[in-house]
């Protein structure tokens, strides 16, 4: 069983929508991230990126109830691509426009902790003083950085400013068109990026730590470089996620513009749940 010692879901802008979502169960847990839209809305309520991550978190969950965790990412993929077609303003015209999200999916199954994931989310399980690192935002984000940097050098503005969202709206656009193209898929209305999704299943013993993150909260480790990811998941059960948030914040705060910390976004929402395996 997991159980829930914390949780923490933060937006990047209180003028904004959270567009992260979680949920968990008894016997699963799961953090979705959705992609900030690069263009006008096409679904309806805050914005299509919560619309995804929102909508992901509730079928996922309703089909790990009776499936096993890749078939339930397939149907509510299924079901995604359902309601996308009936509530749509207007049909796709770039890839670009279609909402997606990145998942980290944790679910208790019989040959052990089974993990699907899509996208920059994360987890990081501490047993002992066993650490394993799933999800590839800590080691790839330099190269997000990287490009940030370079695009900002290149238009001569501070990349994180929000004037300079717009000059990096074409970079943005062509990165986000390779999405379900390729190897790069993500959780959407297009059930056939579950077939891409990552997977392991890893023994753990009961007392082990579990930490779910959006790439928003990871960024204490891959991007400021404050926590290591031993030392992340530890502050999270010795500190509490909140004070952690406030940690992430001010590192932001104090680089608003981009200079020491290159980015696309001043701040991104984070999302974190801190679980404990029971039995």
């Amino acid at each position: 069983m997991l159980r829930l010692l914390d949780r923490l879901s933060l937006p990047g802008d209180p003028a904004r929508p959270n567009e992260d979502s979680f949920a968990h169960t008894d016997t699963a847990a799961l953090v979705i991230d959705g992609a900030t839209m690069l263009g006008d809305p096409l679904m309806p309520g805050p914005s299509d990126a919560a619309w995804i991550a929102q909508f992901g978190a509730r079928r996922l969950m309703a089909h790990l109830q009776d499936q096993e965790p890749k078939k339930a990412l397939r149907s509510a993929m299924a079901d995604a691509e359902k309601s996308f077609m009936a509530l749509s303003r207007a049909p796709i015209e770039q890839q670009w426009q279609l909402p997606c999200a990145s998942v980290m999916l944790a679910a208790k199954q019989e040959k052990g902790l089974e993990f699907l994931w899509l996208g920059d989310c994360g987890a990081i399980i501490l047993q002992g003083d066993a650490i394993t690192v799933l999800g590839e935002t800590i080691a790839k984000r330099a190269q997000e950085s990287a490009r940030a940097r370079k695009i900002a050098q290149e238009k001569k503005v501070s990349s994180a400013a929000p004037s300079a969202r717009v000059q990096f709206l074409d970079h943005l656009r062509a990165a986000r068109s390779r999405v379900n193209s390729g190897a790069y898929w993500l959780f959407s209305p297009d059930k056939r990026a579950a077939a891409h999704a990552q997977r392991r299943i890893l023994q753990v013993k009961v007392g082990a730590l579990l930490l779910l993150a959006s790439d928003g909260f990871l960024a204490l480790a891959s991007d400021y470089g404050v926590y290591n990811a031993a030392e992340l998941i530890a502050a999270a059960k010795a500190k509490g996620l909140a004070a952690m948030g406030e940690e992430l914040r001010a590192v932001e705060n104090e680089d608003a513009g981009g200079i020491r910390f290159a980015r696309f976004k001043k701040s991104d929402d984070a999302t974190a749940l801190l679980l404990e395996v029971t039995s």
